[in-house]
C-alpha cells in the first residue's frame, strides 16, 4: 500500500482519536509501509494528514488540542467518538479543480462509481436505478427516474435511544435521497435543464440533489438562488471522490409516498432497495449485522482508496484534477 493508504489504514486500526506518532507507530508495527533510509518518517506521516485536511480530503477530520497540536480521525468512525470530544472538530476546506483534458472521453455512469464512493463515506448506502428497465417504453419516464438513489441511518449509540427512536417515529430513523447526475454543466440553459430535471425526479424523497463533474465559471449566483427556490441540492464530484464538495445543501422534504409506490410499480430495481430499506429497519438485534450487509452488497460498488481510484480513473478516461494547497 501507498504511505497514505497506510495512514488511512492506521486510523481505521486505531479507531478514536490519535495523533500523527501513533500513527507512525502502528504504520511501523504492522509493517504497512517501508520508509527505508528517510530520516524524519514521523514528520512525514505529520505532513501528509495535514495534506489530508488542507485538500478537502473527506476521509480525515481533525480537533485541535491545548497547546496547539492536532488529532486526527477517520470520518466513518465519527459516531463512535463522544460528541463533548468532537465539539471542537474543524470543518475540512473547500477545494478547486483545474479545467479537464477534453481529448478524454467517459460515460456519464462512469461517474456513478465516483458518486458512490463518496456517498459511502458520509453514511449513505446509493444504488443506481437504470430507467431503461422499467416497465415500459413511455420515454416521458426519464424525468421519473433518479439516476441513483440513497439512503442514511440514523446512528444512535444506545439500545434504549434507538428503541425510543423507532417506537415514537420510524420515519425518523432514516433519510432517503436522490440524485440527478451529469457530466458537465456548461451554461445557464444546461443548469435550470439539470436542475428542474432533478426536482421532477426527486420529488419523492427527503432530500433531491444535482451532481456534476464539471460546472462553468459564473453560475455560482444562480445556483444559489434555484437552491434558496426550490430545495435541490449541488454536489460537485472530483475525479477523487473523497474531494467531492457539497456547494448548496438540500432542504428537508417529507417522502411522498404516492411517488415511491409508482416507482417501485414501474422498476423492480427501485422496489428492491425499497424492500431492503425495510428490512434493515425491522431487524431484530442479532440479524442487524446480515442484514446491513445484505443492503451494502445490493447497492453500488465503491471505490476505498486512492491506488483504485486513480485505476478506475485512467480505465474509464476520467480526466484527472489537480488539488490547490
Amino acid at each position: 500500500m501507498t504511505i497514505k493508504e497506510s495512514i488511512l489504514k492506521s486510523l481505521d486500526d486505531i479507531k478514536g482519536l490519535t495523533n500523527y506518532l501513533e500513527i507512525y507507530n502502528n504504520i511501523v508495527a504492522k509493517r504497512y509501509y517501508d520508509f527505508g533510509p528517510a530520516k524524519t518518517p514521523a514528520s512525514t506521516i505529520s505532513a501528509l494528514l495535514g495534506d489530508f485536511i488542507r485538500k478537502g480530503d473527506t476521509r480525515v477530520k481533525r480537533i485541535k488540542q491545548e497547546g496547539g497540536t492536532y488529532s486526527y480521525y477517520l470520518t466513518k468512525n465519527e459516531q463512535d467518538i463522544g460528541i463533548d470530544i468532537l465539539s471542537g472538530a474543524t470543518e475540512i476546506s473547500s477545494t478547486s479543480k483545474v479545467k479537464p483534458d477534453k481529448t478524454k472521453t467517459y460515460d456519464e455512469r462512469d461517474l456513478h462509481k465516483l458518486l458512490s464512493s463518496y456517498l459511502k463515506i458520509t453514511g449513505v448506502y446509493s444504488k443506481t436505478i437504470f430507467h431503461e428497465q422499467s416497465n415500459g417504453k413511455d420515454n416521458n419516464q426519464i424525468w421519473t427516474h433518479p439516476d441513483m438513489v440513497g439512503i442514511k441511518f440514523m446512528n444512535l449509540q444506545t439500545k434504549a435511544s434507538q428503541s425510543l427512536l423507532k417506537s415514537i417515529n420510524r420515519t425518523d430513523t432514516f433519510k432517503l435521497s436522490s440524485y440527478e447526475i451529469k457530466k458537465e454543466i456548461n451554461n445557464d440553459s444546461d443548469l435550470k435543464k439539470a436542475f428542474f430535471q432533478a426536482v421532477s425526479n426527486s420529488s419523492w424523497a427527503n432530500y433531491g440533489y444535482l451532481v456534476a463533474f464539471e460546472f462553468s465559471n459564473g453560475l455560482r449566483e444562480e445556483m444559489a438562488r434555484l437552491n434558496e427556490s426550490f430545495g435541490i441540492g449541488i454536489i460537485e464530484l472530483q475525479a477523487n471522490p473523497f474531494f467531492s464538495n457539497v456547494l448548496f445543501q438540500a432542504k428537508y422534504r417529507n417522502l411522498d409516498f404516492k411517488t415511491i409506490d409508482k416507482l417501485c410499480k414501474i422498476n423492480k430495481e427501485f422496489e428492491k432497495f425499497i424492500e431492503q430499506t425495510e428490512k434493515l429497519m425491522t431487524a431484530e438485534e442479532r440479524y442487524y449485522k446480515s442484514t446491513e450487509k445484505e443492503l451494502n452488497e445490493f447497492c453500488d460498488d465503491y471505490l476505498t482508496n486512492d491506488t483504485e481510484i486513480e485505476k478506475y480513473c485512467a480505465d474509464k478516461n476520467i480526466p484527472k484534477f489537480e488539488i490547490e494547497l
